[in-house]
C-alpha cells in the first residue's frame, strides 16, 4: 500500500522534463551571418523594389514641431542674413557670439502663432559650414528636441571645459599691456568676459582683478575719483567710476614711460608734464616721418659727364694739348674762354650755341 508522499513523487517523476540534448559544436564551419528572413508571401513588391537601400535612419537631429499656422514661409532676406555670418568652427570663433548674433537676427521677424523657438531650429542649419555642418550631420536622428538641447550640443562641442579653463587664466593674469590705455585696457578685460560668459567670476573679483591689473598712473586716478582709496567704494560706485573714465580716448591716458638707471631713482611726474612729454614725443615722431617721406619723394639729381674735346682740331683731348697751338699765347687765350663756355653751355644742354662758337674758331 501506498502512502502519499510516495504518490506525489511518483507524479512529480512522471511529469519531469526530459534533459536538454547538446549538440557538439563543429569549430571547422565558418561563422556567417544569418541570411535575412525572406519577406511575407503576400509582399507584393517587385525585385528591384525588395532590393533597393533602406531609407531608414535618414531623418535630421534636429526636431522641428509642427507649424500650424497658415501661410507660413521663411522670406529669402532672412536666410541670406543668417547665411552671411556662418560658423565653420575654427578653434579662433567663439561660439558664444555665434548664439548672440543668430538670436540678433532670428528675433527681427515675428510670424503670427508661430513660436520664435521653432524658427530658430528651422534656421540654425543654415548658419553652420565646414566641420561645424558635419558636426550637426553626424548627430543622431531626432536627438536634438528642443532650442535649449542644440544650444547646449553646440556650445559644449566648440567651447570644451579645456577652453573655458584656459579663458579663466587669462582673465585671473590679466595686465595692462605697455603703451595701452585705460580705455583700451577696459575693452579689452570686457572682451574676455564676453568670450567666456561662464567664467564664474563676480563682479566683486571682476572688478578687483582689473583694479590690480593697471599700472600706477591709472590707479592713482581711479583713486581720486573716487576721493580717497578706490576698493573702499561700492562695487556699482567702482563700475560707475571706470565706465566713466573709460569714455575718455585721447592720447594723454598713455602711461609715460621714463628711462630710469638701475642704481638712481627719480621722482614722481605731474600730470602736466607728462602730457606735455608725450605731445613732445609725439610730434618729433610726425617731423621724423614727413622728412624721411620727403626724402624718398625727391628723385636723384644725375649730373652729366663732360668728356675731353679739343675745340680747335677736335681731337680727344684738351686744347692746351692740341699740336696747333702749341706756343701760341694769345690764342690759348682765346681758346681758355671758348673751352669755358662751351662746357657751360653743355651743361644746360645747348648744343646748338657750342656748335657755333666752335664753327667760329
Amino acid at each position: 500500500m501506498r502512502t502519499r508522499s510516495q504518490s506525489r513523487n511518483l507524479h512529480n517523476q512522471q511529469h519531469q522534463a526530459p534533459p536538454p540534448v547538446v549538440e557538439p559544436f563543429n569549430l571547422e564551419e565558418p561563422f556567417e551571418n544569418p541570411p535575412p528572413p525572406p519577406p511575407p508571401m503576400d509582399d507584393q513588391r517587385t525585385m528591384a523594389q525588395l532590393l533597393e537601400a533602406p531609407t531608414a535612419g535618414y531623418e535630421d537631429a534636429i526636431v522641428v514641431p509642427e507649424i500650424t499656422a497658415d501661410n507660413f514661409e521663411l522670406k529669402h532676406g532672412l536666410l541670406n542674413l543668417v547665411q552671411n555670418k556662418q560658423f565653420f568652427g575654427h578653434d579662433k570663433e567663439d561660439p558664444h557670439a555665434h548664439i548672440r548674433y543668430f538670436n540678433k537676427i532670428t528675433s527681427t521677424m515675428k510670424f503670427p502663432n508661430v513660436p520664435s523657438t521653432s524658427v530658430k531650429l528651422m534656421l540654425f542649419p543654415f548658419s553652420l559650414e565646414g566641420a561645424a555642418r558635419i558636426w550637426l550631420e553626424k548627430e543622431p536622428p531626432r536627438s536634438i528636441q528642443t532650442w535649449d538641447d542644440l544650444v547646449s550640443k553646440f556650445i559644449n562641442k566648440f567651447f570644451p571645459p579645456s577652453k573655458t579653463t584656459n579663458f579663466q587664466n587669462e582673465i585671473t593674469r590679466f595686465q595692462q599691456q605697455f603703451d595701452e590705455t585705460f580705455y583700451e585696457a577696459w575693452d579689452r578685460f570686457n572682451d574676455l568676459l564676453r568670450a567666456c560668459p561662464h567664467h564664474g567670476f563676480l563682479e566683486l573679483h571682476q572688478l578687483d582683478t582689473f583694479y590690480n591689473a593697471l599700472n600706477s598712473n591709472d590707479q592713482d586716478s581711479l583713486n581720486s575719483a573716487a576721493g580717497g582709496n578706490f576698493l573702499d567704494k561700492m562695487p556699482r560706485d567702482c563700475l560707475r567710476i571706470i565706465e566713466s573714465k573709460s569714455k575718455v580716448r585721447n592720447s594723454r591716458n598713455k602711461p609715460v614711460v621714463t628711462k630710469v638707471g638701475t642704481s638712481t631713482s627719480t621722482p614722481g611726474i605731474s600730470p602736466d608734464v607728462a602730457a606735455l612729454t608725450t605731445d613732445v614725443a609725439e610730434h618729433e615722431d610726425m617731423m621724423k616721418t614727413l622728412i624721411l617721406d620727403k626724402q624718398k619723394s625727391q628723385a636723384p639729381v644725375t649730373v652729366k659727364a663732360v668728356e675731353e674735346k679739343c675745340v680747335t682740331c677736335g681731337g680727344a683731348y684738351s686744347y692746351r694739348n692740341c699740336p696747333a697751338t702749341d706756343g701760341n699765347v694769345y690764342r690759348d687765350n682765346i681758346q681758355e674762354y671758348v673751352s669755358q663756355a662751351a662746357v657751360a653751355n653743355f651743361n644746360q644742354g645747348n648744343t646748338g650755341y657750342r656748335a657755333s662758337i666752335a664753327n667760329h674758331i
